[in-house]
This record gives structure tokens, sequence and C-alpha cells, in this order.
């Protein structure tokens, strides 16, 4: 699963995925300074981990991580070719959900592509953007099917209605997402606005602008949509820091829960996740699985053996753990279940899988 991270340029994506994998993905005071996608795999901090990894004594931990996906930014017309035009909004098609960066400070030394800055304008320019490459998708999937769909075809008169009904709503300024239509059919096509987006506002180091983010606030808020307000060259430095250093500066900033750690948190909820957990002696590590998933499919995400061979699920919850103070404890209260291929895997489920191949 991967979250593409769009914007106009110079308003802190690459300098946010820096943040966000520690990588050093180009970040420099000029427009199109990336032109690939970096791609990068983002932690997520989960203090459950090392209370599992202390109960089990294990010699490992590793985190659940979202991918993150920083390309390069957009401007007026990028559907039509203007900028590098249509080669990164083939990117952003590929993607499972967005983050919408939005320039939330003031810094004359930070070149601004439009000549206000306004957040809302800036928003609106990245969705019609959007919207238009949507609209050439849906034109040419319509004269692809339109075809067979006269010839009688049931299939292609379905995707026929639903392009015709996707067109009518893009052209009235409506997101695919947000469009009373067979969304099923729909998510074949690959739209870019029925993608889930979140908002992250790049405020200054001195903290939001109310201003600048009150416009955000309501639209993010009229949408339903998710806004992360963080500080990209804070977070950018901080990361570079080592983890006892980097616990000091928060602190001494004040800042309890650091951005990066909502943004993960809030990219896992964008894309409907939840988290189980394997533990042992020999790691201890997080899984994340679409909410739903099966446990002979939560298997397979581990190792496709796991999953053809799967026997049952031996499971407790970790807050039973907490409550109970150890697994022995866990044991003896019987808190472990033996499930079937067909249970529905539920977060914070620790799991032992039992296979035969």
């Amino acid at each position: 699963m991967e979250i593409g991270i769009v914007g106009l340029p110079n308003v802190g994506k690459s300098t946010l995925f820096n943040a966000l994998t520690g990588a050093a993905a180009a970040a420099s005071n000029f427009p199109f300074t990336t032109i690939e996608p970096n791609v990068g795999v983002v932690p997520i901090p989960d203090d459950r981990l090392s209370r599992l990894s202390d109960e089990w004594h294990s010699a490992k931990i590793t985190p659940a991580g979202i991918r993150f996906v920083d390309i390069a930014g957009l401007v007026k017309g990028a559907s039509k070719g203007e900028g590098l035009g249509n080669q990164f909004l083939g990117n952003i098609r590929s993607v499972d959900a967005v983050a919408h960066v939005v320039r939330c400070f003031r810094d004359d030394n930070v070149i601004n592509v439009m000549n206000d800055l306004n957040p809302t304008d800036a928003a609106d320019i990245i969705e019609m953007e959007l919207m238009l490459s949507d609209m050439q998708q849906a034109q040419k999937a319509y004269d692809k099917w339109m075809r067979p769909a006269k010839c009688g075809d049931k299939d292609a008169k379905i995707k026929c209605d639903v392009l015709e009904a996707v067109l009518k709503g893009l052209d009235e300024g409506i997101p695919v997402r947000r469009q009373t239509i067979d969304q099923a059919v729909a998510r074949e096509f690959q739209f870019i606005t029925n993608k889930p987006v979140m908002y992250v506002a790049n405020t200054g180091e001195n903290g939001p602008d109310e201003a600048l983010m009150a416009p955000l606030v309501e639209r993010a808020a009229k949408e339903g949509a998710a806004l992360i307000p963080l500080c990209t060259k804070f977070e950018a430095e901080v990361v570079q820091l080592s983890p006892e250093e980097r616990k000091e500066y928060y602190d001494a900033a004040g800042i309890g829960t650091p951005g990066l750690a909502r943004l993960a948190q809030a990219g896992k909820d964008l894309l409907r996740q939840v988290c189980f957990f394997t533990a042992g002696e020999q790691e201890t590590r997080a899984w994340l699985i679409p909410q739903e998933t099966r446990a002979v499919k939560a298997a397979g995400k581990i190792h496709t053996d796991i999953e053809r061979g799967f026997i049952r699920a031996e499971i407790y919850r970790y807050k039973d753990l907490v409550a109970l103070g150890s697994y022995k404890a866990v044991q003896e209260a019987k808190k472990i279940t033996l499930e079937g291929k067909d249970y529905l895997m539920q977060e914070g489920d620790v799991v032992y899988f039992r296979f035969s191949v």
C-alpha cells in the first residue's frame, strides 16, 4: 500500500519525504527538483512492540511501515503537459491514497509559484488538475467500451453507464470519491480523485499560522479528510539526531507526539489498515493488513507457505497481556483462542499461525 505525496512545487514535499525516511531525496529551493518518484518505507512508532519484546525477550524488533512516494510538484496545466505534466499524474494514479502537502508558512526566501500565498487556491489547483486528468482517463475508457456496449455486451454497458456518470460529476467539479456511483466498477479505472486523501499543512517553525490554516481546516472538515499540521523543516532536522537527542529536542519544544508519528498513524487510518503482531524469542514484529482481512490471508502476509498450509491461528489480545501482566497469566485466564481461516483479524491481535506444507 502506497501513499503519494503531492502538491505544488516548493511546498515542502521533498523535505517531508526526507524527514519521513531519513533519506537524501533531493530538496532545494527550486521547482521540479524531484524528477523521479522517490519511494520510502516509513516505520510506524508503536509502544506495543517494546512491551511484547520484553515479554518474549526477543532478539529483534521490526515495526510495520507505510510506503510513501514523493512525486514531483504539479502546476496549473499539468493535465495538459505543463511543468512535468502527465508523467507524474501517472505516478499518482498507481498509489492507493494521496497526502496533499499545502504550504502554510510565510518565507520570502522560498520561491512561491503562486502570486499569493493562499492554501485554498493551492489545494484547488491540485484538485482541478487531478480531476482534469481523470476526465481524460474516463473519456478514453468510455470510447473504448462504447462499441462493445452498443453490440449488446452487458459488462461493457455497465462500465459505460458508470463512466458517463463519472464524466458528468467531474464536469460539475465533483471528485470521483464523492460521486454516487458504483464504486466497485469505478475502481477498475484507477481514478486519482477516487483515492482517499489527507492534507498535510506545512507550517512555519514558530507553529501554525492561524490565518493561513483556517480555510484548510474548514476544507478538510467539509470533505471528512484528515489534516496533519507539521513543520517539515523542523522534522527533517530532528530526524538526523540520535533517538536520545531527538526525544530531548521534542521535550524541549513541548511536543508530546512528533509530527511524523501523527502522519504515519494518519496514513494507517487513511488506508484502513489494522495491525497484528507476531512475537517470540527470535523476533517481535508488527504487520499491517486491510480491515476485515481473514486469518488465512493474514498468514500469507508473513509467507505464502503459511497461507497455503494454514491449520489454525492461536490468538490473544495485546490488551489482555497488559491487563493480566504476562503471557502465562493470559494462558491461565484462558484468553488464548483458536481461530480458523475465516476469522477476521482485529487491531492488536497477537498471533501464532500453525501450518503444514
